[in-house]
């Protein structure tokens, strides 16, 4: 029956929807990703460096930022004959956005500009716009990439994921379900978990019985040590995706203990989406560079830059979203001509733990405070099993209720567990290897209630 959906779905209901109801291009791109994916590298090279010039010519014609720096730097788009010339284009960060946002926009898209803002999992919450089409483009990708390992469209798939924030409406809530269930999705709040109640989350995955499972990676560990700690299977499903943090190899490997199915990584961020991901032999992540132009470091970690290729409302050229990763030139046995990356080094969210055994991932934070206005920036520390210090820098639309917003989500998840400590300050400095961790546990592994 499951089979008999999917196909149903991918073949009738999801081309009704997408493509007569709401007239986007999604699969007709998802069609042309599928076939790229097998171009040879050098021709996939070729194809990017053509949306590449044409982004930047665009860039310098329509968008007021672009054309103001590189005016000021004696930069052409004509000049940028190579891909070591695009490499020394000034690196465009979270700052400068906010800084020159509406300047950052061209003019002739504003009108159908769609606008989103980042969970912030660097700590540093951003608003940004992008087109149809790259919304579009971005799903079909990240389709594809959830394919190789499985999760197509219409699997009956179980998401730990993040649960709402706020208080959504009734009408609200009611379209979030009926979206999930016409995707064959079962969504469970990660949020919540805590030593009690492990046993609810396995009986959930028993009672779904899913064929796919994507997760936050810190709350797929916890629940994948509990299993195996008491002793008790779950439902195994056929694959199961890991997010919102690298997935180590030792991680891997508990996961697939505990639950009975491969394991795999995937990596993106909010303002792009899916950005690289596994294939089927899960060495090594393929960029998605028929989509966007990612770099990072050779042989050694460095910072992720990227470009998105079809976003020509407000483009991001050599976006520093503040990750670390490292580049292969190793060619993956698949046959599929998209480079690849060895591992993402960065962003680890550490989780928040009580003396009452409650375990709340650092995903949290990033996932509640997005919602807030004002916060430029910001860090949790954990200390003790008691306390709780979040220092945050403010912007101007920072009012008292944005911490009281915060205060009443932290206390749904916490309770009066923690003595939650809110600390303004001017700036929080980045760890000595240059990397920002927006949560942070100074607790020991061991350390108990």
């Amino acid at each position: 029956m499951s089979l008999l959906y999917e196909r149903l779905f991918q073949r009738v209901l999801f081309p009704f929807y997408e493509s007569l109801l709401r007239r986007r291009k999604t699969i007709a791109y998802g069609r042309e990703y599928d076939r790229n994916q097998w171009l040879s590298a050098d021709a996939l090279a070729a194809l990017q460096w053509t949306r590449l010039k044409a982004l930047l010519d665009h860039c310098y014609r329509e968008v007021p930022y672009y054309r103001r720096l590189w005016d000021a730097l004696g930069i052409t788009p004509d000049a940028i004959r190579s891909m070591e010339d695009y490499a020394r284009l000034p690196i465009l960060t979270k700052a400068d956005i906010r800084a020159n946002f509406d300047d950052l926009i061209a003019p002739s898209y504003r009108a159908g500009l769609l606008l989103k803002s980042t969970g912030g999992s660097t700590g540093e919450p951003l608003r940004f716009g992008y087109t149809r089409e790259s919304h579009e483009r971005r799903t079909a990708v990240m389709w594809r990439g959830y394919g190789w390992a499985g999760a197509r469209m219409g699997r009956r798939t179980l998401y730990l994921w993040g649960g709402t924030v706020g208080n959504p409406g009734r009408l609200q809530l009611v379209k979030d379900r009926l979206f999930h269930a016409a995707f064959g999705r079962r969504m469970l709040d990660s949020f919540p978990m805590s030593e009690s109640n492990m046993a609810q989350y396995a009986d959930a995955i028993d009672a779904y019985k899913p064929e796919v499972m994507v997760g936050y990676v810190g709350p797929l560990v916890r629940l994948a040590q509990w299993l195996l700690a008491h002793k008790r299977q779950a439902a195994a499903p056929h694959s199961i995706l890991g997010g919102a943090e690298a997935l180590l190899e030792y991680q891997r490997e508990l996961i697939q203990r505990a639950f009975g199915a491969p394991a795999y990584n995937t990596y993106g961020c909010r303002e792009f989406m899916l950005i690289a991901s596994e294939c089927e032999r899960r060495d090594g992540l393929h960029i998605n560079a028929d989509h966007l132009l990612v770099e990072a470091g050779r042989a050694e970690p460095g910072d992720v830059l990227i470009t998105d290729l079809h976003n020509y409302g407000m483009p991001f050229i050599r976006y520093a979203n503040g990750d670390l990763a490292t580049t292969s030139t190793r060619a993956c046995a698949c046959g599929r001509g998209l480079p690849m990356l060895e591992r993402v080094d960065g962003r680890k969210l550490d989780a928040i733990r009580t003396r009452t055994g409650q375990i709340l991932p650092g995903e949290f934070f990033p996932h509640m405070l997005k919602d807030v206005p004002g916060v430029v920036r910001f860090q949790v520390v954990q200390r003790t099993l008691e306390t709780l210090d979040i220092s945050i820098v403010r912007g101007d639309a920072f009012d008292a209720a944005g911490l009281d917003y915060a205060r009443n989500e932290i206390a749904k998840q916490l309770g009066d567990a923690l003595d939650v400590r809110f600390h303004f300050v001017d700036a929080i400095e980045t760890g000595k290897n240059g990397k920002f961790r927006v949560t942070i546990s100074e607790l020991s592994a061991d350390a108990s209630p």
